[in-house]
């Protein structure tokens, strides 16, 4: 077997930690610590995240979707995928290394998608992002950490909980749709959003689509 090998580091803004970008042949993992955050082989869920979103907007006149987190482009790619020509889609992401891992050892994974007319790339806070924003957005998909608690970055916590949940709320247009990824159940956050407001399902997918592997929880909440 192919050994792994490290290919570069980067840290967390905000005292976060570090990442550790590694490849093995053509397969490529993302760490913190010793967790595995992504791996290119595993994409299914991170897809049905966009495709599960994106089509529940389907048929509006451009269409704006705010993606939380680049990591390996899967989200991104499905998203483009569901949407029409006239939509807008703004990833947020926090790390610029991701960025420059997009264009640069991780490019043929991203397959140009950074460069589609589409697309918007966001260095920064997606949290801060939402907050500074009204009505603007048909979807948020948030792919931020390992679900609802904050793996990467404890102020992650800030956009699961009551008052990050309102802000999304607030950012949404009416019927948007808030996408939630998770590598677990989390029934304390399913009530959070429904106390604020969303109407909510909560979905069970697997890490590899079809084809199995470990099984991650999506929610998609619809603002009423």
């Amino acid at each position: 077997m192919l050994p792994w090998i490290q290919l570069d580091r980067a840290p967390i803004p905000g005292d976060g930690g570090e990442l550790r970008l590694k490849q093995r042949g053509s397969e490529f993992s993302i760490m913190l610590g010793a967790t595995e955050l992504m791996n290119s082989r595993l994409s299914g869920s991170e897809e049905a995240l966009a495709t599960l979103g994106c089509e529940r907007i389907a048929g509006r006149k451009n269409a704006s979707v705010l993606i939380g987190g680049l990591g390996m482009g899967f989200t991104l790619r499905a998203a483009l995928d569901v949407l029409v020509d006239d939509a807008h889609v703004v990833v947020a992401e926090l790390v610029p290394a991701i960025v420059e891992w997009a264009r640069g050892p991780m490019a043929d994974l991203h397959n140009g998608t950074l460069d589609d007319p589409r697309v918007k790339i966001h260095v920064g806070d997606v949290g801060a992002l939402i907050r500074s924003t009204k009505a603007a957005f048909d979807a948020i998909l948030l792919d931020v950490d390992n679900g609802p608690d904050g793996l990467t970055r404890a102020s992650n916590d800030s956009l699961y909980n009551h008052n990050g949940l309102r802000a999304a709320k607030v950012a949404l247009r009416a019927g948007g749709v808030l996408g939630v990824w998770s590598s677990a159940p989390d029934s304390a956050f399913t009530r959070r959003l429904r106390d604020v407001g969303f109407a909510t399902d909560e979905v069970n997918v697997r890490a590899n689509g079809k084809r199995g592997g470990a099984r991650h929880i999506l929610w998609m909440a619809t603002k009423r």
